[in-house]
């Protein structure tokens, strides 16, 4: 049998995100007797999906390249794999801030199908601003295809230039409201009548942290038994505690760290909150959903991720205190905890259907060569 066709993806690293989310969902549905996902990361430490990766039969080329930035020694790195591996036809990168380096690089090692992908509408203004700015524009030069997760993540890193929209898929078949995994997860928390507000995120500035708590002490002034779990690790944390711890609340929200049973956790929540100053798209927007999971999100997630009737937009201007009514009245609806997987399905967001797109495009861009 002949051996699959090789597709190197670069990213940041494969850490608990959505953008890995989406790449191990569409992993771990392809046929990998005929396409087979290799990854390039920009850190050198083992993250929370590189065994599974290992396990799938992918291979991992760990770089340094966001701690040292050193541009010619990350590009001299790249060039050696290829060089190495002569049968990587098709690149997939998923970072606009090297994203230039690595699709030139690719380029000139004779690699015929460069994809750059978008996974974001807007930036962080932070000291790194002007240089993200320089390198978003930069970013598409040396790309044959484009790849966005929505329509605003294509046109805000794109502009006019054609672009085709991946969904975020999930597999939907793990998520659909279970009433039994519901008593269960929630009795295992000790959250059995709690009003149970869910967020799932890295500790980052995009994520709104901040914000989130704020929120949740409006709710707690209104619902005294009020608890919030927060899923994921990031650089805020810390900083976030300490806000938590300071204002009394030590004791009701719950720090659970990354998780790889997702699906449960979902079930425990009562309203998903997710007041992100933006997102691509938000998958864990479309995962809570699946689950059931009545969705208060901000208005910097597009309007794709509004797919069932339990799902209710807020400015982040509108304040902690409207946020936590909103919070409070959709945990009441009579559409909560019950099987929405049609929804997703019907709105394009099944991994099934997407992990079929992927592969037969992979396949025919090889065939071409």
């Amino acid at each position: 049998m002949s051996e699959p066709i090789r597709v190197l993806h670069i990213l940041q690293r494969m850490e608990a995100g959505g953008t890995q989310a989406l790449l191990m969902s569409i992993y771990r549905k392809i046929d990998r007797t005929k396409v087979q996902f290799d990854f390039l990361v920009e850190y050198p430490d083992e993250q929370f999906y590189d065994q599974e990766i290992k396990n799938l039969g992918g291979r991992i080329y760990y770089t340094n390249v966001r701690n040292d930035f050193n541009i010619p020694k990350f590009c001299k790195q790249l060039r050696q794999i290829f060089e190495e591996n002569p049968k990587y036809r098709i690149v997939h990168v998923h970072t606009y801030s090297i994203g230039y380096f690595c699709l030139k690089t690719a380029q000139k090692a004779g690699v015929p199908v460069r994809i750059a992908h978008s996974h974001n509408n807007e930036t962080v203004h932070d000291s790194k601003y002007a240089f993200k700015l320089i390198m978003q524009k930069l970013y598409t030069l040396h790309a044959t295809d484009l790849f966005a997760c929505s329509d605003e993540a294509g046109k805000y890193l794109f502009k006019n230039e054609p672009f085709q929209v991946l969904p975020n898929a999930i597999d939907s078949d793990k998520f659909i409201a279970d009433d039994e995994v519901r008593k269960k997860i929630r009795m295992e928390f000790d959250l059995d009548d709690k009003l149970v507000i869910g967020h799932v995120g890295r500790f980052h500035p995009q994520k709104n942290h901040d914000f989130l708590i704020d929120i949740f002490s409006e709710i707690k002034k209104k619902r005294a038994d009020a608890e919030l779990l927060l899923v994921g690790t990031g650089p805020l944390e810390d900083e976030i505690k300490k806000k938590v711890s300071d204002i009394g609340l030590d004791e009701c929200v719950h720090f659970l760290g990354n998780r790889k049973d997702m699906n449960r956790i979902y079930q425990a929540m009562d309203v998903f909150v997710f007041p992100s100053v933006f997102e691509g798209l938000g998958i864990v927007s479309i995962e809570a959903q699946a689950a059931g999971v009545p969705v208060v999100c901000s208005t910097g997630l597009p309007p794709e991720t509004n797919i069932t009737p339990i799902y209710q937009q807020l400015a982040i201007d509108d304040g902690a205190e409207k946020w936590a009514d909103t919070v409070i009245e959709i945990a009441q609806s009579p559409m909560a905890h019950i099987n929405l997987q049609k929804y997703v399905v019907n709105a394009g967001f099944d991994v099934n259907v997407t992990a079929k797109t992927m592969e037969n495009y992979y396949l025919n861009k090889y065939a071409r060569q």
